[in-house]
């Protein structure tokens, strides 16, 4: 089942608009680790749990960055004509998992053998 123009349309915006609220945590993030001093806690432990403060925040500001880029890749997708297709079986992705996650490359049944293939691995 092809996407219509329209969801197409939609799917577009919500990409666009979410990859700029990303965007902008992420300059703000970065503007203030640089504004941020360099505090110096005469406890270690304080100390310590600064930076465990900070390197959480830039795991999930990695993780941002990732998201963005998998975005993108959505966005290009789109205008090349692929959105919703599965790269795995070449199949239709639904409207129901493209709306939970956009930036899906795969159908529910591919990605759900992709999630058991890796537990198997891991068992």
């Amino acid at each position: 089942m092809a996407l219509t123009t329209e969801e197409l349309a939609d799917f577009e915006k919500q990409l666009v608009d979410w990859k700029a609220e990303l965007e902008m945590g992420q300059s703000a993030n970065v503007l203030a680790m640089t504004e941020q001093e360099q505090t110096s806690f005469p406890d270690p432990t304080d100390q310590a749990s600064m930076e465990i403060d900070r390197e959480f925040d830039l795991r999930i500001k990695d993780r941002e960055r990732r998201l963005i880029k998998k975005i993108d890749q959505a966005m290009v997708r789109i205008k090349d004509g692929d959105f919703g297709e599965c790269d795995c079986c070449g199949g239709s992705i639904s409207v129901k998992r493209l709306e939970a996650r956009p930036v899906t490359t795969l159908c529910i049944e591919c990605k759900t053998a992709q999630e058991q293939e890796e537990r198997t691995r891991v068992d």
